[in-house]
């Protein structure tokens, strides 16, 4: 008979999934080190790095328990995806705790113009990620989606010239922009991504 260490994470995910406590123990010692190394190479901070590695298993149990985890084979993937994005929420937290306001004496906000900043590593993670994210999510649509979203945010035509260079109307060309952008913001929630910057 197979023994817990020699079961795979998605036989564990299913037994933890009926109720089988000691699977989840097992996972979480299998992948503990990783996911917590992971975190702290990116928040730099130890106590950070606990908070948002219980956090993270918190997520895990949670979404396994109502049945919400889909099995693709990639356990580890799928925890290090909630580690990150719970480090960019905290990243964005932070940014905007630390923005300070000088509205009640300036009619026009200078210093608060993102213009003017300089982009920290944090951001620039952040952007990274989300501009990863949306190409992966680009390439999973359908070709005729597809094309339309990569003519408009990634050549800049207009949707005159979408509807001339692929013989199409515009509002086909607009139609298809919007279930574009239904479907991304579909698989964006399916896959538990933020594409805010």
């Amino acid at each position: 008979m197979e023994t817990f260490q020699q079961m795979t994470d998605e036989v564990l995910v299913k037994r933890f999934a009926n109720g089988d406590n000691q699977a989840f123990d097992i996972l979480l010692n299998r992948h503990r080190n990783r996911v917590y190394t992971y975190i702290l190479l990116i928040v730099r901070n130890r106590d950070l790095a606990e908070d948002v590695f219980q956090e993270t298993f918190m997520k895990v149990i949670v979404t396994i328990k109502q049945g919400r985890y889909v099995d693709n084979g990639k356990f580890y993937a799928w925890v290090t995806r909630i580690a990150h994005n719970l480090i960019i929420d905290i990243f964005r937290k932070e940014r905007n705790e630390n923005t300070v306001s000088n509205d009640e004496f300036e009619e026009v906000d200078l210093f608060n113009n993102s213009k003017f900043s300089d982009e920290n590593i944090e951001d620039k993670l952040v952007r990274n990620q989300v501009m990863s994210d949306v190409n992966n999510l680009v390439r999973m649509l359908p070709d005729s989606q597809k094309e339309v979203v990569v003519l408009r945010y990634y050549k800049n035509l207009s949707f005159k010239e979408i509807a001339d260079q692929t013989g199409v109307s515009i509002n086909t060309a607009l139609g298809r922009m919007r279930y574009a952008v239904l479907n991304m913001r579909r698989m964006a929630e399916g896959k538990d991504l933020s594409l805010a910057v």
